[in-house]
């Protein structure tokens, strides 16, 4: 499967749209036995998730129930809860804190969460559309200081097309306005260069966070994905980097609950992950967003240059690939002890 970046080029006052960049993620046969992009929502994730979590005997699940206090002594955690049938609290040696951006864990857990907000919101389109007639990719970003996008094409079982487009928002315009259906498609057209009604299945906006957790261990609460830590969407390092954490950390805490390791290893999962956080996701995202609106035709050109020279080439094609698709951020994490 290839990976397309396009580029709209101003020539006069016509605008042409053309790729500079394409790769193919086959390169990586021989580094990973999925050498495409699989983009699965994340509601069918959680479904998949969900239905696995169910079939376990030793997994309890409870809908309807909000963390309102973390305690801990050194030997275990107090949990305090609230729900329809009033407060209740139980102990467990240990909290695992992937309950999203706004995570109760992390904050009743006394961790901090610096970083920043991006100025403009986001505003997110699914379009139920064959797109791939407009010349797009299943991944595709098309770069342009004003009217820059994400263009993906999405897993979905009730349509054969089913894409979602994100694009920057005037923070100050209300979302009634920004989500009006006129509006969304001039959106679209200016976006994906073509003068046509698109089918709208979905439209919503969201604010933009760059933010990592100060650690992901204190004592006996642990974080994973958004909890620890958040970035901008372009180049899909949030949910796969959620992953990844909580593959790295489920090893390490099964080995600890089984006396193979002390709870030291623990602290190298904060270590490692969030090392990646900061030097890999944390970098590239805001590398990658600030290449797509960059204003400055000499350095877009500059940028379109580069990107173009170095799909041209296998190895550093391979390199980009890696870097890209995170498998070098695993490795990152594995150096450090």
């Amino acid at each position: 499967m290839k990976m397309g970046l396009r580029i709209p080029v101003w020539q006069m006052r016509d605008r042409i749209a053309g790729v500079y960049a394409e790769f193919d993620l086959g390169l990586l046969a021989d580094v990973t036995d999925f050498p495409f992009r699989f983009h699965l929502p994340q509601h069918y994730l959680s479904s998949v998730l969900l239905d696995e979590l169910s079939r376990q005997p030793n997994v309890e699940l409870r809908f309807g129930v909000t963390l309102e206090a973390v305690r801990t002594n050194g030997e275990a955690a107090h949990l305090t809860f609230s729900c329809s049938d009033g407060p209740f609290e139980t102990v467990v040696p240990w909290v695992i804190g992937a309950d999203g951006a706004r995570s109760n864990v992390r904050k009743a857990g006394g961790f901090t969460y610096d970083g920043f907000t991006w100025p403009e919101k986001f505003i997110v389109v699914n379009v139920a559309d064959p797109l791939e007639e407009l010349g797009y990719t299943g991944t595709a970003y098309v770069s342009d200081p004003d009217a820059w996008a994400v263009v993906l094409k999405l897993y979905d079982d009730a349509r054969d097309n089913l894409w979602r487009v994100a694009m920057p928002a005037d923070p100050d315009v209300a979302d009634d306005t920004l989500l009006d259906p006129a509006e969304v498609q001039a959106r679209l057209r200016a976006v994906l260069g073509a003068d046509r009604e698109f089918s709208l299945a979905y439209s919503g906006t969201y604010r933009v966070h760059q933010r990592v957790a100060d650690t992901f261990v204190k004592g006996r609460v642990l974080l994973a994905g958004d909890a620890a830590h958040i970035n901008n969407p372009i180049g899909g390092f949030g949910l796969n980097g959620g992953i990844h954490d909580a593959f790295n950390l489920a090893h390490k805490l099964a080995d600890v609950w089984l006396n193979e390791t002390g709870q030291d290893v623990l602290e190298r999962y904060s270590r490692q992950r969030r090392t990646v956080a900061k030097e890999i996701v944390q970098q590239n995202s805001i590398r990658n967003k600030k290449l797509m609106e960059e204003r400055d035709p000499d350095v877009r050109r500059r940028n379109q240059s580069d990107l173009h020279e170095i799909s041209l080439d296998r190895e550093r094609s391979r390199a980009f690939l890696q870097e890209s698709s995170m498998i070098s951020s695993i490795r990152r994490a594995e150096q450090i002890l």
